[in-house]
């Protein structure tokens, strides 16, 4: 199942990673030792909010980042 794309998200999950000190690089690399074949063009498309998101994914970049579901939501209005 994917998330379709949005740029409030992308910018949350920017946020999230550099206040984590990782790079876009890093974060693949870790993500892909989870077992995901996210490539860092395709990552670096979501956080730009033009790529669509596994929910497998941001499960590992839970996992990897170490933050509640709610940090990659915020501020996203639930009108379309």
């Amino acid at each position: 199942m994917k998330l379709l794309n949005s740029q409030i998200f992308g910018q949350n999950l920017q946020r999230i990673r550099t206040s984590c000190g990782l790079t876009q690089e890093q974060t693949v690399a870790r993500l892909q030792v989870l077992g995901s074949p996210l490539s860092r063009s395709t990552y670096s498309l979501i956080e730009l909010g033009r790529g669509n998101i596994y929910v497998s994914d941001l499960v590992g970049l839970k996992q990897i980042f170490q933050v509640d579901y709610s940090e990659f939501f915020k501020d996203i209005l639930t009108e379309r």
